[in-house]
């Protein structure tokens, strides 16, 4: 009897120091992977598949880039491209894959005081700012800020390709310098005009009286990117875990995975790995 107990303790011990040493990697992205719920989906069938768990830091993609340049994350999953395919050629990372998209959207009042519904984003945000309507924008340098600040440069309201001043988006433009959901919940309290990306759109509950009103414009493509960051820049990184991650995110298994992905069965990401 003593002997059992002695091999039961044995083993809760050695159980304990396996589960101790479990693997684990940090990945920095941004907040509309995490607030969609597509990590909380997609991390536990990775780690059933190789057995290692991934810390998330979810900021604005500037802010995830960031990070990954200081060496502080193994692994990169934003939604940037200009930005990622600079990171790549700085060094930070050998390759960058993509792994899935889906589409911005401009949400608003169902009353659209501005009359800025339609299927032209450009004209509609040039309409938000005739009207001095409320506009609530991210402005955290996240990937959803920089779909936003290219996609003013095509209103007309500055020569063409130049940035828009704030001063010319309308009076009731505003940044506040928040995530996603925090975003929304703005515009939901104050009946404000906010683009947005559908993932979160569509897990977001505090809708109010927001609704759709812009969607189905090319220039509203959201395309999503993942990268290993570089080991020969930083060796203590945990490059292989990385490598891991990615090489099962944009296989068949992962694809499937992100694909399985719905709410309300609509689904949010769209994967397409093995696209230009």
């Amino acid at each position: 009897m003593r002997s059992f107990k002695f091999l039961a303790a044995a083993l809760t011990l050695a159980a304990g120091s396996f589960a101790a040493q479990a693997e684990t990697i940090t990945m920095a992205s941004t907040t509309s992977t995490e607030q969609s719920g597509l990590f909380a989906h997609l991390l536990p069938a990775f780690k059933q598949a190789s057995g290692i768990d991934v810390k998330v830091v979810a900021v604005g993609t500037g802010q995830a880039i960031d990070m990954a340049r200081r060496g502080d994350a193994d692994v990169l999953f934003v939604h940037d491209t200009a930005a990622e395919e600079k990171f790549v050629a700085e060094g930070f990372a050998a390759k960058r894959f993509p792994v899935m998209y889906n589409d911005f959207v401009l949400i608003g009042p169902k009353n659209d005081p501005a009359a800025a519904k339609g299927k032209d984003i450009a004209a509609a945000l040039k309409k938000v700012a005739i009207a001095n309507a409320p506009f609530i924008s991210r402005g955290d340098k996240s990937g959803t800020d920089a779909a936003e600040r290219r996609l003013w440069t095509q209103t007309g309201l500055a020569e063409a390709g130049q940035p828009v001043p704030n001063d010319r988006k309308g009076a009731g433009y505003k940044e506040c310098g928040c995530g996603m959901g925090p975003a929304l919940n703005i515009a939901a309290s104050s009946g404000a005009y906010v683009l947005a990306d559908r993932g979160t759109w569509l897990s977001f509950k505090n809708r109010a009286d927001l609704a759709v009103l812009v969607e189905g414009d090319k220039r509203l493509f959201n395309q999503y990117g993942v990268m290993v960051v570089s080991p020969s820049k930083f060796p203590q990184l945990d490059s292989a875990g990385a490598q891991k991650f990615v090489d099962w995110v944009i296989s068949p298994a992962g694809q499937s995975t992100i694909a399985s992905y719905k709410i309300g069965g609509e689904q949010l990401f769209f994967p397409n790995a093995g696209s230009p």
